[in-house]
């Protein structure tokens, strides 16, 4: 091997990490959002909502129709077995829009809970990042298998939760910078419409933010891994101190019965 061999080696090393780190992280985030699936069951039901009260304005028939599909969407899911967090907080988001709808007569109600829900979030995005503890974090740490390690020991991290926060964060108060005026000034369509414009495009932005924020951060910290590593030092521990004492009981043993057999002879 000559010299300029190594440095090329190490480099491909090197970006074989790098690639390992962005195809983990990619997978994470798909987990911990939904993925595409989880993205086209988030839109179908307020795209469903607004179709129908445009064509006939008419509320129950449109709210009916937007949880029905939500519901279905989940039975879909537990047929296939798949996994129904997303699918079931879009039912529960549909629910209250159409509770709230119902109960004030008032079409634009029914995206009036998501609006909220989504400046709750915004701020909660702030607000924990200011704190020191980003959100973005709390979510994905489970994910990544390194819960809250980054907090104390990966401080290159924190940094990459704490602007993916901020990036959400900012995001998500621009969409309600844009919807809480619509909400007073624009009809039921209007707002619809842009709502369902508004749906995905900000929350790709959000995502891939993170994904490049956290593809150049350091590696997680695998506590589970090293949860296992302790336990099983201690097992090697335990029974190395168990073999010991064995040992020494049975060393003792020989020594007891030589020293009887000893004052025998004498």
């Amino acid at each position: 091997m000559t010299s300029l061999d190594k440095p090329t080696e190490d480099t491909t090393a090197e970006n074989r990490a790098a690639a390992d780190a962005r195809a983990v992280t990619e997978a994470a985030l798909f987990e911990a959002f939904g993925g595409v699936r989880g993205m086209v069951e988030t839109v179908v039901p307020g795209l469903l909502f607004v179709t129908i009260f445009t064509i006939n304005k008419d509320l129950h028939m449109s709210a009916i129709a937007a949880l029905a599909v939500s519901l279905v969407l989940v039975v879909v899911r537990l047929a296939m077995k798949d996994t129904v967090k997303h699918a079931f907080s879009g039912v529960f988001g549909v629910a209250f829009g159409v509770v709230f709808a119902m109960m004030t007569g008032n079409a634009k109600d029914f995206y009036l809970p998501g609006m909220l829900y989504t400046l709750g979030l915004a701020l909660a995005y702030i607000v924990t990042t200011l704190c020191g503890v980003p959100l973005i974090g709390l979510i994905l740490g489970p994910v990544f298998k390194e819960n809250l390690s980054w907090r104390t020991r990966n401080p290159g991290r924190k940094k990459a939760y704490a602007k993916a926060s901020w990036a959400w964060g900012l995001i998500l108060l621009a969409k309600c910078a844009i919807l809480f005026p619509l909400y007073w000034w624009a009809n039921t369509a209007q707002l619809g419409w842009v709502l369902v414009a508004l749906k995905i495009p900000p929350f790709l932005l959000a995502v891939w933010l993170t994904w490049v924020f956290l593809a150049k951060a350091p590696a997680p910290i695998d506590v589970f891994a090293e949860m296992e590593a302790e336990e099983k030092a201690a097992e090697a521990a335990d029974a190395a101190e168990a073999a010991q004492a064995a040992q020494a009981a049975k060393t003792e043993g020989a020594s007891s019965d030589a020293g009887g057999r000893h004052r025998r002879d004498r």
